[in-house]
């Protein structure tokens, strides 16, 4: 999300050369631990670094990483910014019909609520929520009240200021955001269909490479592994 960040490897098909003979980029947000996060060096870390640089490896593809702000990750995917998006993107009906996805590579996230206390009255409180992000297409559709933030942080930051009564986000980044001021309510929503890799609908060579990835890793036992070293979801 923010600056483009050069990290490992991911190849691409443009033209009439092999994928092999050149790069394709992978968009990330940079700002959403577990999933994705710039370390102290600044580069890209996280589950999903993990997980790209082995599916890249895997299909035999050069990579390279570029980070970019989340409410505008899927344009810039569409504009040739970059040539997939892996940032913990849930697959949904609405996002399908301007991009096309990977089979998901992990399940569904639980979303859970954090807020000051446990006594909140969600129906009647302000939720904060990352902008176009399934969690704030939940709230609306319950008929709350939701306000949105550019990023996963403003979120937390809302809560802890008193602008929001609780955010709504998944489970896995909640995680690491509890303290001794905020508490993880026990209500929790089960909201999108997995988490897949977003692509061009023409880069359909692109995305059999990946999915034929993404199942080797399932397959032989690597991909759950590595969901329960980063604690991202369950496993398959």
């Amino acid at each position: 999300m923010k600056s483009l960040i050069l990290g490992t490897a991911i190849a691409a098909f443009t033209g009439t050369l092999a994928f092999a003979e050149t790069t394709v980029r992978l968009g990330t947000e940079g700002a959403y631990a577990p999933w994705n996060f710039l370390n102290d060096a600044g580069e890209v870390d996280g589950f999903e670094r993990e997980l790209g640089d082995e599916l890249c490896t895997r299909a035999e593809l050069t990579c390279e990483w570029v980070t970019n702000e989340w409410d505008s990750i899927i344009p810039n995917l569409t504009s040739g910014n970059y040539d997939a998006i892996i940032a913990g993107m849930s697959i949904t009906d609405e996002r399908d019909e301007v991009i096309d996805f990977t089979q998901p590579y992990t399940p569904p996230d639980p979303s859970a609520y954090v807020a000051l206390s446990t006594d909140v009255d969600l129906a009647s409180g302000v939720i904060a929520a990352q902008a176009t992000t399934i969690q704030a297409a939940f709230i609306a559709d319950q008929g709350w009240t939701v306000i949105e933030f550019a990023t996963p942080e403003e979120t937390v930051a809302a809560v802890r200021n008193g602008e929001a009564d609780a955010v709504l986000a998944d489970k896995s980044f909640l995680d690491t955001v509890v303290d001794d001021q905020l508490v993880m309510l026990e209500r929790s929503e089960a909201i999108g269909g997995g988490v897949g890799l977003g692509l061009r609908e023409s880069d359909t060579e692109l995305r059999d490479k990946f999915d034929a990835a993404i199942q080797s890793m399932k397959d032989d036992g690597t991909l759950n592994t590595m969901i329960a070293k980063w604690e991202v979801a369950s496993q398959w």
